[in-house]
């Protein structure tokens, strides 16, 4: 063994070049493949970070929109009412869900303090169990609770974005704004979330339902319904169960047989990103595989000429009495 070794060195050491670019062909091989598959494998788990920052166990329920009209050119559709959010409350009738939070956007929504404005993409008006099942966390301050809902208190969370831009970083905790003309406390701040790829988490502003059904959106039908499932192995389960309440409340219209309803499954959504993401990894995997093979036969070929060099050398040496050269 220890000869054979003394020997393999001997011919590196007689070839630098020639051993310095196998070793390198090697190398670029074989770290393509890591690197490839690495990729793949970070990309996978970055868009599963980027659904799973949704929510937890998350389904969305929104209205199917139907076409309506004299000339079937304008859409109506069935409005989701607090009823139905409260129906999937039932924890006889839904025993997967964990719990059903209504929400209602408010947009155009400007919020003032002192003499600066800003209006954040997204103004919701929701209950507490929508903190949990968005998986947000507080930084700062508290979230509201079902107290504070229930007595249409005018109080505020808002995402870290809202606070640069309305409090240039400064702690809100205490603070005023005025929503639209009408005056909200500030009593909570969001721990950073960053993008999901379509909106920014961060630019956020939540208050209790009650209070923006007050003061900005009246008391009609609701946006939707985020509904959190009480694992991701009870996804599909809750969905089948939610969607029969709901059909139940409003049935299909006749001879129909598509819902009024639209329930998002993000399981569903997670499952498709898997895949994708799978056959993207498996793609990087074969290229590198084939940037490996091709080294590996510069390889070949290059031990193939080591081996006919030798060869020759060795005839050469017995044809004429010579010792053979081992380098």
């Amino acid at each position: 063994m220890i000869e054979t070794i003394r020997i393999a060195f001997a011919g590196l050491a007689a070839n630098k070049l020639r051993s310095g670019l196998t070793i390198l062909g090697l190398t670029i091989g074989v770290g393509s493949v890591i690197v490839l598959v690495a990729v793949g494998t970070g990309s996978s788990s970055a868009v599963q970070q980027q659904i799973d920052a949704l929510g937890s166990n998350v389904l969305l329920v929104t209205t199917t929109p139907t076409l309506g009209g004299l000339r079937g050119g304008a859409t109506s559709s069935t409005s989701l009412t607090l009823a139905d959010a409260g129906a999937l409350q039932n924890r006889f009738d839904v025993p997967d869900v964990a719990s059903a939070s209504p929400v209602v956007n408010a947009n155009g929504v400007t919020l003032t303090y002192g003499d600066t404005t800003y209006s954040p993409s997204t103004f919701v008006g929701t209950t507490p169990s929508y903190r949990t099942a968005r998986d947000y966390t507080v930084a700062s301050g508290s979230f509201f609770t079902a107290a504070q809902e229930r007595s249409h208190a005018r109080v505020l969370v808002v995402g870290p974005t809202v606070v640069s831009e309305l409090f240039g970083g400064q702690s809100p905790i205490g603070s005023t704004i005025a929503v639209n003309g009408t005056n909200f406390e500030v009593i909570g701040v969001t721990a950073s979330k960053g993008s999901n790829g379509t909106s920014n988490q961060d630019d956020v502003a939540f208050a209790p339902l009650t209070a923006v059904q007050d003061t900005l959106t009246g008391y009609g039908s609701i946006s939707s319904i985020t509904v959190q499932a009480k694992s991701r192995q009870q996804l599909s389960a809750a969905q089948t169960e939610v969607t029969d309440i709901l059909n139940q409340l409003d049935p299909p219209t006749p001879g129909s047989t598509t819902s009024n309803f639209n329930v998002i499954n993000q399981g569903s959504i997670l499952q498709a990103s898997s895949s994708t993401s799978g056959v993207f990894t498996t793609l990087l995997g074969e290229v590198a595989a084939i940037s490996l093979l091709v080294g590996g036969i510069g390889v070949m070929n290059i031990m193939l000429v080591s081996v006919t060099e030798r060869t020759r050398r060795s005839a050469f040496a017995r044809r004429w009495g010579l010792g053979a050269r081992t380098s």
